[in-house]
């Protein structure tokens, strides 16, 4: 080995070359290399990076209402079955957090989204975003007025209100009520939903040859709000004898409303979804029954649907899962798929 001066030396005694580190001479390649695959990492898809790690995200519409959380059970469930890492995302009905919420899970890449939206119009700006950023969506429940989705779980509302219907016509009828009204207090028409409730609900109501005695749409959602929809039908319908709720959380306001205008005995009750109280309600006759859809089975489906898009697999575009209508003289026999798919009783 030939003699080096070292640079700094003053003198012209030269100095030995130092022995070569073993550890730097393999490390500076090895940094290369590895600063070469992450480079290439960068450049890959956003699903390609989380080959182990999974993950989804459920954007809800509202999870005060126990109808979405029970729902955001139901997709709980059979995420983590199946493995993936599940973020939850409420907008408590405000389509300006959805929004936001909408922005910030695109932003971190997810593989999925399950979108229960606030309305089938918001939707719309929802699968946009996504669909700009390669984000799959399946939506569970409300529906879109338009843009592309992978599956659309639906309960089938149409059906659901007319066989509802037709248990409130019937029991109307046993009483020699079929000459009054019936007035509905509805979720938001600008829902997909709504309209397909409101249709098959006012169809059984045709072949009935029952009236209608209006319409309130709900904004809030609150006891107070559905207490003062009640009271206003009463009020202005001398002939009323039913209401139908088209949800369900608030079902006392209603009854205080029946109660407080003194209508007990000549305006009968129904509604949509169900509460554990109704298991004791509809056999007691406090509640004619109700059209109960499968928010547990929903949010399961709804990630079973998007597992098997991320996994190549051919997915049904638009599902209907059957609403059970429910009334004294069937809810024995319908409990155990109440408790488990409707309420998330028993499921584990």
């Amino acid at each position: 080995m030939p003699p080096v001066k070292h640079p700094d030396a003053d003198s012209g005694v030269p100095l030995p070359r130092p022995a070569p580190r073993l550890g730097r001479t393999i490390a500076a390649p090895a940094l290369r290399l590895a600063a070469a695959a992450l480079l290439c990492l960068s450049l890959l898809p956003a699903g390609a990076l989380r080959a182990e790690e999974k993950r989804l995200a459920y954007l809800a519409s509202d999870l005060r209402i126990p109808f979405w959380d029970i729902m955001r059970r139901g997709v709980e469930s059979r995420a983590r079955a199946l493995g993936y890492r599940l973020s939850v995302h409420s907008a408590e009905n405000s389509a300006r957090r959805e929004l936001q919420h909408t922005i910030q899970t695109v932003q971190s890449r997810v593989d999925g989204i399950i979108l229960s939206p606030t309305n089938s119009s918001a939707a719309v700006t929802i699968l946009k975003l996504a669909g700009d950023a390669g984000i799959p969506v399946v939506i569970s429940d409300i529906g879109s007025d338009g843009g592309d989705y992978v599956s659309y779980i639906a309960s089938d509302n149409r059906e659901g209100s007319y066989q509802i219907g037709r248990i409130l016509a019937r029991a109307m009828m046993q009483r020699g009520w079929e000459d009054g009204s019936v007035g509905i207090i509805a979720i938001p028409q600008k829902r997909a939903n709504g309209r397909e409730r409101t249709a098959g609900f006012m169809k059984a109501m045709d072949e009935a040859g029952i009236k209608g005695a209006g319409i309130r749409q709900q904004v809030t959602f609150s006891y107070q709000e559905t207490y003062d929809f009640a009271r206003e039908l009463i009020a202005q319908n001398p002939d009323l004898r039913a209401l139908w709720l088209q949800g369900s959380d608030r079902y006392q306001g209603a009854l205080d409303a029946i109660a407080d205008s003194g209508s007990e005995d000549r305006v009968l009750l129904i509604c949509f979804d169900a509460e554990p109280e109704f298991l004791q309600m509809i056999p007691d006759g406090k509640l004619v029954g109700a059209a109960m859809q499968q928010p547990f089975l929903m949010g399961e489906e709804a990630v079973a649907a998007m597992d098997a898009h991320l996994r190549g697999q051919r997915v049904e575009h638009n599902r209907r899962l059957p609403i059970l209508a429910v009334s004294r003289e069937n809810i024995q026999d319908l409990l155990p798929l109440i408790r488990r798919n409707v309420l998330g009783m028993d499921a584990r």
